[in-house]
């Protein structure tokens, strides 16, 4: 399995993002999908999460309504759509994924692949 992540960039507050994260090795509708961040001097932690074939996703409760996860099968893409970007959410974004329905979606641990990071860089 392998997980290419990619999109970032520097943009200002209030503008959006979307990153996306390639998958190959593996059978893309039954795994599940997830995007963590690690900012600087912070440990990583968790941001979006969406089961496999995308049947339910969940957020960290400060991204709730500004990120968006989704899943292009087609493509064996997952994205994560950045709105209202602030300061705060400059991070290396990182895109995770495991086999089958993950039940405690915010543990790194349940995790066993992931990409290598893209840096996100939010000014004022």
């Amino acid at each position: 399995v392998q997980l290419q992540a990619s999109g970032g960039g520097s943009v200002k507050t209030g503008e959006s993002l979307k990153l996306s994260c390639a998958a190959s090795g593996m059978t893309f509708s039954s795994f599940a999908m997830a995007w963590f961040r690690q900012a600087p001097g912070k440990e990583r932690e968790f941001v979006a999460y969406i089961s496999p074939a995308g049947a339910g996703t969940e957020y960290q409760d400060s991204m709730k309504g500004r990120f968006t996860i989704s899943l292009e099968k087609a493509k064996n893409t997952a994205y994560l759509q950045m709105k209202s970007l602030k300061p705060e959410d400059t991070a290396v974004y990182y895109c995770a994924a495991d086999f089958g329905r993950i039940t405690s979606q915010m543990r790194q641990n349940n995790y066993r692949y992931w990409g290598q990071g893209t840096e996100v860089t939010v000014s004022s």
